[in-house]
């Protein structure tokens, strides 16, 4: 999809834009900025249990023509995980969904997680852990056919930062996506010792914005 092309070329990028136009394939486009709610929790199975992240996120669907007779529920980019961890899975989800009257093409963009030790506070192993989320809930509402030019541009990043410090060993720490109708987690290994460790959680949000390009 097209769309998903533009958005990685400009994602993290404050400021970057990028003009692209959709051909006329017989479809409606539809960018939908408050749908696909996105709520992610962290658990390390003790004291640490909390939501860190929940709003909408967007999404964009192109409704597919009667004479299309496509495999609902297949993934042509990525796959039904609603989180990528930090092996370089995909962020993006494109799959064919039953949509209200055609079937049609959905993006989404799902959360990754990073994870990185970055030395020893107070006996403490320091543990940065980041999960990244691509939030579209600041485009315009779109519901057109035919041929649609259209600016995606990356506004900004925002870090949200939570620190965490615990006094007992920490094996893992568990994150939770629930992504609308599908969840999903992964578990990132924490260094620890037996004072405990601090782990600096970071939520990276790329706010990404697409809009009719008027020319």
């Amino acid at each position: 999809m097209a769309i998903d092309e533009g958005v990685l070329a400009v994602v993290w990028q404050p400021g970057s834009s990028r003009a692209l136009e959709i051909s006329d394939s017989g479809g409606k486009l539809c960018v939908e900025p408050t749908s696909s709610a996105l709520s992610i929790r962290i658990s390390d199975g003790r004291d640490i249990n909390q939501t860190v992240f929940n709003k909408t996120v967007g999404q964009v669907t192109y409704q597919l023509p009667y004479s299309e007779s496509p495999e609902t529920g297949l993934y042509l980019k990525g796959d039904s995980r609603s989180v990528a961890n930090q092996s370089g899975s995909l962020i993006s989800q494109v799959s064919i969904q039953n949509g209200a009257e055609h079937p049609e093409l959905l993006l989404r963009y799902r959360p990754a997680v990073s994870h990185a030790v970055l030395g020893i506070e107070g006996g403490r192993p320091v543990n940065s852990v980041r999960v990244y989320v691509v939030n579209m809930n600041s485009s315009e509402t779109i519901a057109l056919h035919g041929r649609v030019p259209l600016k995606i541009s990356c506004c900004s990043t925002r870090i949200t930062t939570t620190t965490y410090t615990v006094s007992y060993s920490v094996a893992s720490l568990t994150i939770t996506s629930f992504l609308e109708e599908s969840s999903g987690q992964v578990a990132i290994p924490i260094s620890s010792t037996e004072v405990g460790a601090v782990i600096n959680f970071d939520i990276v949000e790329a706010d990404i914005k697409i809009e009719r390009c008027l020319r």
